[in-house]
């Protein structure tokens, strides 16, 4: 059965607007959601916080996609019970966190073993309210390559725990491709972070210059069972303007 998809705004993307402008945007931009980031417009463990900006949210015609916690699994920090109250605050089905502070190789079989355990208590712990748990695809955690991202889930068998997943930058097509590939045949594939930097992050360009790239790496993820949001992730200049002409791109390859 085809799953619409869902289009939304990772609210980190524009750090500086008040979460209501954030709100304002994403509605003008025509998108439908707002991942909500834990570092500034909804701190960890700020319930009031994220109640009131679940409110706006919702007066908006908005939803909330997820909460973008910076909670590392396996590692100092953020706590991720102070996260997970921030979640339920907020409404969110889903909580992004990281696996880690050291990427595959660095951490080792005891890091390894160390996050894999935080990850399998966190995810019960996520499921026990009903919400998914997503791990941040990045560089420098234990998510940094498709292999070690597959042996991390195979390692936590709980179907609430998911991974988020963007194109690393500076990867060709195909190597990107790959991982996300490894990710929809496992069936773990959680919501896409949207961006398009090249050839690397000090050179974020127009989305439509990735079209050859992401209409690729769209149907893929479309072929996944179950839905997902796709959200737009930092743009040019980190300039709101040029952020709408990024959420029409968006919009048309989901629609086509």
């Amino acid at each position: 059965m085809h799953v619409r998809p869902g289009t939304g705004l990772v609210s980190v993307t524009f750090r500086k607007l008040s979460p209501r402008q954030v709100v304002e945007w994403t509605a003008q931009a025509g998108l439908e959601a707002v991942e909500w980031g834990g570092d500034i417009h909804v701190p960890a463990g700020d319930e009031a916080a994220a109640r009131e900006v679940a409110r706006i949210t919702r007066e908006a015609g908005l939803r909330v996609a997820a909460y973008g916690s910076y909670c590392r699994l396996g590692a100092t920090g953020t706590p991720f019970e102070a996260a997970l109250k921030s979640a339920r605050a907020l409404g969110a089905p889903l909580i992004r966190v990281w696996a880690g502070a050291e990427g595959s190789v660095e951490a080792g079989e005891a890091g390894f073993r160390d996050v894999a355990a935080a990850a399998e208590a966190a995810a019960a712990l996520a499921r026990s309210e009903g919400m998914r748990l997503g791990l941040e695809y990045h560089a420098g955690t234990l998510t940094d390559t498709p292999a070690s991202t597959a042996r991390l889930l195979e390692a936590v068998e709980d179907p609430a725990l998911v991974s988020f997943w963007q194109p690393p930058v500076g990867l060709s097509k195909g190597a990107c491709l790959e991982g996300l590939n490894a990710l929809v045949r496992r069936g773990r594939l959680g919501s896409l972070h949207v961006f398009h930097w090249w050839p690397d992050a000090q050179n974020r360009r127009p989305l439509a210059e990735g079209e050859d790239a992401w209409r690729t790496y769209l149907a893929a993820a479309r072929s996944a069972p179950g839905g997902r949001d796709y959200c737009l992730e930092f743009v040019r200049d980190d300039d709101p303007g040029m952020g709408l002409e990024d959420a029409a791109v968006l919009r048309r390859w989901l629609e086509d």
